[in-house]
């Protein structure tokens, strides 16, 4: 089953020379389109038996909508990275070129990635509450097309300079903390925001959801943080707070939004759990 996202980035082009790469290597493939009534999870689910995989053309946004059909029904997920950030193929180390992405696929090696969930949303990369939150509202679909990840930089700029603290009670292995924050960020896999780490050492398959919590008083102080944020390594800094668990639930006084892998699904209270070992993906060797 292939489905492409004609929104994503990419996704208007041709991907007939990915396509044949596919072909070639004997995979017969029969392209299924989402619609209002039916997203991607919905179509997976609805057409697993007749299938061994599901290649998704898109960003994370699109993988993200596929996510829970996936898991649902165990099909093995070819990427085709044809989105803004691509940030899981990032982290699973599949190329951004579609036509090399499809020789991934080709060559039929897989491995097992854990999924995050919030509130009975799966995601694969991260989800946010606070400053990514807003940024995602705010990101449209045509500053995505026009900038890429330039885009980001732009938005977000405009928001930095807004951007105040807010107060969230964090819940998590039997303590409860208080914390006047920017962002709480839960991460699943590695990567995200466009090339942003969640933290160094972290994998799409560790069992681990990372949280880290950016608690800076000025707008000046996160840029010289930026340096961190793109290598994971903010956890070392004395104004955030980061740390691993397997459940957390983040609570604020009144409901703020929750993106996940760019796009906003839920509100908070917010409760976050690992879902190990969730998704086959064909991913390159090591």
């Amino acid at each position: 089953m292939l489905i492409v996202n004609p929104r994503a980035r990419r996704g208007g082009g041709s991907i007939d020379a990915a396509r044949q790469v596919l072909v070639d290597a004997g995979i017969d493939i029969e392209e299924m389109t989402t619609s209002k009534d039916e997203n991607a999870s919905e179509l997976i689910s609805r057409h697993a038996d007749h299938f061994d995989m599901a290649i998704v053309g898109g960003g994370d946004g699109t993988l993200n909508n596929a996510a829970s059909g996936l898991a649902y029904c165990g099909l093995a997920l070819g990427v085709l990275p044809l989105g803004t950030a691509n940030d899981f193929a990032r982290t699973m180390g599949i190329p951004t070129d579609p036509v090399k992405a499809a020789e991934v696929i080709a060559a039929g090696h897989e491995t097992t990635v854990d999924l995050g969930e919030v509130n009975g949303h799966l995601f694969f990369n991260v989800a946010s509450i606070g400053f990514s939150a807003e940024l995602a509202g705010e990101l449209t679909e045509h500053a995505k097309k026009r900038w890429g990840t330039l885009g980001y930089g732009i938005v977000a700029a405009r928001l930095l300079m807004r951007s105040r603290l807010f107060t969230a009670y964090v819940d998590h292995d039997d303590t409860t903390e208080e914390i006047h924050t920017m962002q709480v960020s839960v991460g699943n896999g590695r990567h995200y925001g466009g090339g942003m780490t969640v933290e160094e050492t972290a994998t799409a398959d560790d069992g681990w959801l990372d949280l880290y919590s950016l608690e800076v008083d000025h707008w000046w102080r996160l840029l010289r943080l930026l340096p961190s944020l793109r290598k994971g390594t903010q956890g070392q800094w004395d104004d955030v707070r980061a740390f691993k668990t397997t459940e957390v639930t983040i609570r604020t006084k009144r409901p703020r939004p929750v993106n996940t892998d760019g796009e906003l699904v839920t509100w908070t209270p917010a409760h976050f759990r690992i879902r190990p070992k969730s998704v086959r993906v064909f991913a390159p060797k090591g």
